[in-house]
C-alpha cells in the first residue's frame, strides 16, 4: 500500500506566518509542506503521524533479520504458501 502526500512548498518567511494554523492545515489536507530559503527546500514539515510511521519504516529496513523475514514472506505470498487464519491463530494459540 503506497500511501501518496502532497508536497506544498512555502517560503521560510510564510513559514514564521502561517506556523500556528498548519497542524490544522495538515489535519485537514494530509500533506508534506517543504519550507524553502532562496526557492531551495531546508526544511519539511509533516503530521506527527507520518513522522512516525517514517521513524518505524526505517526502523525495520535498518534491521536485516526483519528485512529477510519480510522478503521471504513476500515470496511465499507470490509462491500460494499461505494458512487459513483460523489455522494461524490456532498455531499461536489464540483460539478461544
Amino acid at each position: 500500500m503506497t500511501i501518496h502526500r502532497e508536497t506544498e512548498e512555502i517560503s521560510t518567511v510564510d513559514a514564521r506566518r502561517k506556523l500556528t494554523k498548519l497542524p490544522e492545515q495538515l489535519e485537514a489536507h494530509p500533506a508534506t509542506v517543504a519550507v524553502t530559503r532562496r526557492g531551495k527546500p531546508v526544511l519539511a514539515i509533516m503530521a506527527w503521524v507520518d513522522y512516525e510511521a517514517i521513524q518505524e519504516t526505517l526502523a525495520i529496513l535498518g534491521d536485516s533479520e526483519a528485512v529477510g523475514q519480510l522478503r521471504n514472506s513476500i515470496k511465499e505470498v507470490k509462491e500460494g504458501k499461505t494458512i487459513p487464519w483460523t489455522e494461524a491463530k490456532a498455531r499461536l494459540g489464540m483460539e478461544r
